[in-house]
């Protein structure tokens, strides 16, 4: 009986004593290697794309942080150099500053002496460019949030394809062993699709989010900006 126990559990089945087996449990990998070349060709691409999007998600993230950075003193500084006629010194503390709204208040002081509609062009301008390079690679994610889905989707097929090949070709005797590397194919490609995919979307929107704040936040001091060159001396 002892020997019987130990040569099921080499095959995988472990006996109990009341007679009930256990089945053997696949891990991740055993699973996803399962799926044959198809399935490791399209688990490939899919890992390839989760590397890409949380590369840029934590890149973006860091550059988004260190733009949203600003002294909270540093439009009342602005406005008393401007005041006091200290262009110089104004765009001296635009350039140590170094972030998005310091670049569009720079752009702003350098106008002065102008229309004030010409001095608002000037900074829409430079918002423009300085929301282009905040949402940098940005879109990558929204296109991998919905081509990876597709990609598992597409694994699906091609398991399901192979599955029906091999009932054809088994005669239309239906063996489970035959149609288990296409089953995993369709299954394991799906589900690596669909996670690649909801962590792009959510990366993609979280970024979108911060990015947002960052634009509001050069929209109100541009506002303030533009207010005080606009009060009456």
């Amino acid at each position: 009986m002892i020997n019987s126990i130990i040569q099921d559990a080499q095959e995988g089945t472990e006996l109990l004593n009341d007679g009930e087996s256990v089945e053997k449990t696949l891990s991740i990998i055993e699973l996803i290697t399962s799926g044959g070349t198809a399935g490791m060709i399209i688990i490939t691409i899919l890992f390839v794309l989760l590397i890409v999007a949380t590369y840029i998600y934590f890149e973006r993230l860091f550059a988004i942080k260190a733009a949203s950075k600003i002294d909270a003193n540093f439009m009342n500084q602005i406005k008393d150099h401007v005041s006091n006629g200290k262009i110089d010194s104004a765009q001296m503390l635009c350039a140590q500053v170094n972030s998005p709204v310091s670049r569009l208040i720079s752009k702003g002081i350098t106008r002065i002496g102008k229309p004030l509609e010409d001095i608002n062009t000037a900074i829409e301008n430079a918002g423009r460019l300085e929301i282009y390079s905040l949402e940098k690679n940005v879109s990558v994610l929204a296109t991998i949030s919905g081509a990876a889905p597709m990609i598992g989707f597409l694994g699906t097929v091609i398991g399901m394809i192979l599955s029906i090949f091999e009932i054809a070709n088994s005669g239309g005797q239906i063996d489970i062993k035959l149609l288990a590397d296409g089953l995993y194919t369709a299954m394991t490609t799906t589900v690596a699709g669909l996670i690649v995919g909801i962590i792009g979307y959510i990366a993609y929107n979280h970024l979108v989010v911060k990015t947002d704040k960052v634009v509001y936040q050069m929209e109100a001091n541009s506002l303030e900006f533009l207010d005080h060159l606009n009060e009456p001396i």
